[in-house]
């Protein structure tokens, strides 16, 4: 009967420690930046981010075990209220009929997370890097954690097919967009 105990005791605790280094993360809006870049007439780069989103991830040792976001398509924000209206119109985001972007992810290493991300009703894989910044305590005794993510899609494979050419060659708005996601999350 002793013998039992000990197991017993032993298991709850291999138990018990593995949920304890494990956590499940809540995004905080205001210590995370959605952000975008893309090409404006080959020339130069217009950068904007999104005000409305939000998520949760579970993160273990370092390791992302999941990770989904959300994001409200009508809050893109470029700092030009004319180049917002025109991207919230069915030319591009068609935030009335899709208003959501989405993220989930399905794998992910230390450095490299995979996920299926929907954009107008278009669900594709994409992997971005992953760069972690750590898990601490704040003053409040909340655990935080944070971490970067960078890629870049394709606008095109997602039906976002709005261009003009310009007369010197190119066109107005470039096919790539470099995405940067710079996170912190509260153990919820």
């Amino acid at each position: 009967m002793k013998k039992n105990f000990i197991i017993t005791v032993l298991a709850g605790l291999l138990i018990g420690s593995s949920v304890a280094s494990a956590a499940i993360y809540k995004v905080d809006p205001a210590h995370t930046s959605v952000g975008f870049s893309v090409k404006h007439m080959m020339i130069s780069t217009v950068s904007g981010k999104f005000s409305d989103f939000n998520g949760t991830y579970d993160l273990e040792k370092g390791v992302f075990k999941s990770l989904n976001g959300q994001i409200k398509t009508a809050s893109v924000d470029t700092g030009i209220t004319k180049r917002d209206d025109h991207l919230r119109s069915a030319d591009f985001f068609d935030a009335v009929n899709f208003p959501d972007i989405t993220y989930t992810m399905t794998t992910a290493t230390k450095t490299k997370m995979t996920g299926n991300l929907t954009i107008h009703g278009v669900t594709k894989k994409v992997v971005l890097n992953i760069d972690m910044g750590g898990v601490v305590t704040d003053p409040w005794g909340n655990q935080r954690s944070g971490f970067v993510l960078t890629g870049s899609v394709n606008r095109k494979d997602f039906g976002l097919n709005w261009n003009k050419a310009i007369e010197a060659g190119g066109v107005v708005v470039g096919d790539d967009v470099k995405l940067i996601i710079e996170v912190e999350g509260i153990e919820d």
